[in-house]
């Protein structure tokens, strides 16, 4: 009951300092005794468990059943190759199903919350899973509790417990409270925080008193197993498809079987061969590979530095035709620059100040010296306007900490948010000089001189009308302006209130956080790719126009709307505007949902960046919503579909070009399974209607099922992407697999490849009149190695081989020769060709099958230019 005792006496039990923490090595200790601080889940399967979930198939219990019906009738040869195929094909599914399983555990593993805790008397954050009993740990907004707490600090803490108690609102929190009673609900709790809970407001410290399984959520989690399977839409569809497959291809070979009825056909051998055609129909392996090409897809991603939480965004994402982007950091670099001054009259960039002109080296000297930031090669304190000013005195080699000690700091008056002024006095050159920087207005105000040259000047109107008219065309380029003003006094007995009156005007700074070099470049691939990018900032009208209009975004002033506009349409009429704009300034939280229903009116796939707590709404509305990953909340993170490593919006498209070439590639390979099913169905459907010999046996279709199902789908499925997929329009989500040409290709290439393999049946039957065996390994060969070279086509639907690179997908190239060398094999080994009942092919034979095998190839190759020239 760590409620009812002091925090004095839980840290006291829990042998742990307010302090200091933990030390490292105590964490370690704790960790290893303890162990992980995570929820268990159900157990992994075994490999055992894995495998023997690959047979729990009905087209499998039917093959089974086959293998037991041949081996009573004598087939025992046929028996045994059913077995091992099914064997096969267990293995390959095990081996996809465990790298695809590994790939999602590596990607919750990166997705893990973090905490700030104290170890070794220093704040360090780290993976949730980490924390242990005893840990003490800091709390703030947006962070979700990694474990249950005893409150030992709070400041206003509130914390939401609507997952405990159902209550919306969230509870206050007191680290003072002693609960004397024994049997108090969590919601009473009140000196309590626990894990998975969210602090909404305020801050706090607490030391962790439960962890893992141990926790008030670990006690529910006993009662309810959490793992959840993450199906996409797209495998959702994959499941639907395959029924309506299984369905299909159950009545094409029950239709064969009656035709072959009244044919007068081996019964034995034709309920063989139309169960072996059922199970080819059906592309089983499919979802595994789906699922293996998602996993790898979002890998891949991983390195480009965007963490894919939800793989249905990978779809998604291909579909996206609006990118809402915050500025700060996303568009922007995050970090204020100075870019250009104003001294002596002119306005110039920073690059040409002279150190030699009186006032170029005061300006300098007094933006450095009055200022409160710190600046060294390994860190940086303090705020980034301040920062920004020692970072422009660095590129002239003037340090604030040796300028500190050249010029020491007598007295000051700190900045005042009333005053927009700061000042300082310093030792300077033999005497005293007070150093004030500030808005030009307030500097301006408390000015009777200025520095023009090694001149002093009367502040007149003329020089103060050419101060603020740069001061205006600073402003214009979204240039942050400080002044800085100095003058010499005699002593440092002057008393305070004297020191920022009749100053001398020296000169103006012009600061802005810069675009990222690479967005615009990003922004160009955006528009090409159809997609529209938008701006979404808390800054001011003119600042968010200035670097929208630098980056290609928006052309026009009157592209930009800010939050006060928002609120004054209604939503209809907000609505039916929202395509006139681009840029979206001075918006709240509140705004950005508004913002993306708006756009998703229209039927637009949205996605919305966010880091703050009050961002989840607007990501979870959003079709994507993608967290920044380094100044992102933890309640930001959780709302979102992806998270950015690196905050940057290049990043963001990279994401969108990545989703485009997986969901293509997955298409591929749905594709390529289907025609050559197609393929396999036209072949014997035509030579049973036409009453001709059986063109292949029951093995013969397994085999081939087994070399097409497995290696060249899945090397499709990882065919390096199309660098000119963001020269397409989005993805309709809506849109069938086999839409446009896909469906029509995907009947015309399997009506094909099954026509040749009957030509070359009917061809070796002419060829051999007194050898079936010797026309049926002719149809076997064309039927196998024909859906090969096929795959080479599928790799771009408009695009030939030759413009993509023959070589580029090397995974691919080594499927084909491995299926053409095991083909060779089975034909070329006495006892193998005998299990499969086969004829060792003449040079002749070879050479006819391997051109008929092009066919489908060439004709693919020659759509595409012919379709092209159209």
């Amino acid at each position: 009951m760590w409620f009812s005792k002091t925090s004095e006496t839980v840290l006291k039990e829990l042998n742990s300092n307010i302090s200091t923490g933990l030390s490292d090595e105590e964490a370690k200790k704790r960790l290893s005794e303890y162990g992980p601080n995570r929820l268990s889940t159900k157990k992994k399967k075994t490999l055992l468990q894995l495998f023997i979930s690959q047979l729990a198939d009905v087209m499998i219990y039917i093959l089974f059943g086959a293998a037991i019906i041949s081996a009573i009738v004598g087939e025992i040869s046929d028996s045994i190759i059913i077995l091992i195929v099914i064997f096969i094909n267990a293995i390959i599914g095990v081996v996809q199903e465990s790298k695809a399983e590994k790939a999602l555990e590596a990607l919750k593993e990166l997705s893990t919350p973090k905490a700030i805790v104290k170890r070794g008397g220093e704040l360090k954050e780290v993976p949730s899973e980490e924390v242990v009993v005893g840990d003490i740990v800091v709390i703030d907004a947006g962070r979700f509790i990694p474990a249950d707490l005893r409150l030992i600090e709070s400041a206003n803490l509130k914390i939401d417990e609507a997952a405990f108690t159902g209550e919306s609102v969230p509870a206050d929190k007191d680290a003072m409270i002693t609960i004397e009673k024994d049997n108090v609900t969590i919601g009473d709790q009140h000196n309590m925080a626990f894990m998975s809970t969210l602090a909404t407001y305020g801050r706090g410290i607490g030391v962790v008193v439960g962890t893992s399984m141990d926790t008030q959520i670990g006690k529910i989690a006993k009662m309810i197993d959490e793992a959840e399977e993450d199906s996409t839409p797209l495998q959702k569809r994959l499941a639907q498809l395959g029924k309506t497959l299984g369905f299909a291809a159950i009545f094409i070979c029950g239709l064969i079987f009656v035709i072959a009825l009244f044919q007068g056909r081996d019964m034995l051998e034709m309920f063989l061969t139309a169960i072996s055609l059922a199970v080819a129909a059906i592309p089983e392996g499919l979802p595994a590979i789906v699922a293996i090409v998602l996993a790898m897809g979002v890998q891949r991603m991983i390195k480009e530095n965007a963490i894919i939480r939800k793989l249905p965004a990978v779809e998604t994402l291909g579909s996206v035709n609006i990118i809402c982007s915050d500025k700060t950091g996303t568009l922007t670099q995050n970090k204020m620059t100075v870019t250009k001054f104003y001294a002596d009259n002119s306005l110039l960039n920073i690059d040409n100040i002279e150190l030699e002109k009186p006032s170029n080296k005061l300006l300098i000297h007094g933006m450095i010296l009055c200022n409160d930031a710190t600046y060294t090669e390994k860190s940086k304190t303090g705020d980034p306007t301040e920062i920004a000013l020692l970072e422009a005195g660095v590129k002239y080699n003037l340090f604030k900490e040796s300028l500190n000690e050249q010029f020491q700091r007598i007295d000051e008056i700190p900045f005042d948010s009333d005053r927009k002024l700061m000042t300082t006095v310093n030792k300077h050159e033999g005497g005293l000089k007070v150093f004030t920087k500030g808005a030009i207005d307030s500097i301006l105000k408390i000015s009777n001189k200025a520095l023009l040259g090694e001149d002093i000047v009367d502040l007149n109107d003329e020089v103060r009308k050419s101060i603020l008219k740069a001061a205006d065309e600073m402003s214009d380029e979204a240039l942050r302006v400080l002044a800085c003003a100095y003058k010499e006094i005699d002593s440092s007995n002057v008393s305070i209130d004297s020191l920022e009156t009749n100053l001398i005007y020296v000169g103006m700074l012009g600061m802005i956080d810069p675009p990222r070099l690479e967005v615009r470049d990003s922004i160009k691939l955006c528009k090409s790719a159809g997609i529209t990018p938008i701006m979404i900032t808390g800054d001011y009208r003119n600042t968010a126009f200035a670097i929208a209009k630098e980056l290609g975004i928006a052309e026009s002033i009157d592209e930009t709307i800010s939050g006060d506009e928002i609120d004054r349409f209604t939503e209809e009429t907000f609505n039916e505007n929202i395509k006139d704009y681009k840029v979206f300034a001075r918006v709240s939280p509140e705004h950005k949902v508004k913002i993306v229903k708006a756009f998703k009116s229209h039927g637009n796939i949205v996605s919305m960046t966010g880091d703050g707590v009050n961002d989840a709404p607007s990501l979870k509305t959003a079709d994507i919503g993608v967290a920044m990953g380094i100044t992102g909340t933890d309640v930001a993170k959780g709302a979102a579909d992806m998270i950015l490593t690196d905050d940057n919006f290049t990043t963001i498209v990279s994401a969108v070009e990545e989703g485009r070439n997986i969901y293509n590639n997955i298409r591929k390979s749905i594709i390529f399974l289907l025609s050559c099913n197609f393929g396999e169905i036209v072949t014997l459907f035509v030579a049973i209607l036409l009453n001709w010999d059986t063109p292949l046996l029951p093995i013969h279709i397994l085999w081939v099922n087994l070399i097409t199902d497995s290696f060249p789908a899945l090397s499709l499925g990882v065919d390096p992407g199309d660098k000119g997929v963001m020269n397409d329009p989005p993805r309709d989500p809506k849109e069938s697999l086999f839409s446009g040409r896909f469906g029509v290709l995907l009947a015309i290439n399997g009506a094909i490849m099954g026509a040749l393999t009957l030509v070359a049946f009917r061809v070796g039957e002419h060829l051999y009149p007194d050898s079936l065996m010797h026309a049926q390994t002719m149809a076997f060969v064309v039927l196998a190695v024909s859906q090969l070279f096929y795959s080479l086509s599928v790799r771009n639907p408009k695009k030939t081989l030759f413009e993509i690179g023959p070589l580029t997908n090397k995974y691919l190239l080594g499927a084909i020769c491995l299926g053409i060398l095991l083909q060779l094999v089975i034909i070329s080994i006495p006892p193998i060709a005998e299990i499969f009942k086969v004829f060792t092919l003449t040079s002749r034979d070879w050479g006819f099958v391997i051109l008929l095998s092009l066919i489908p190839f060439i004709l693919n190759e020659l759509i595409k230019i012919l379709f092209r020239k159209r």
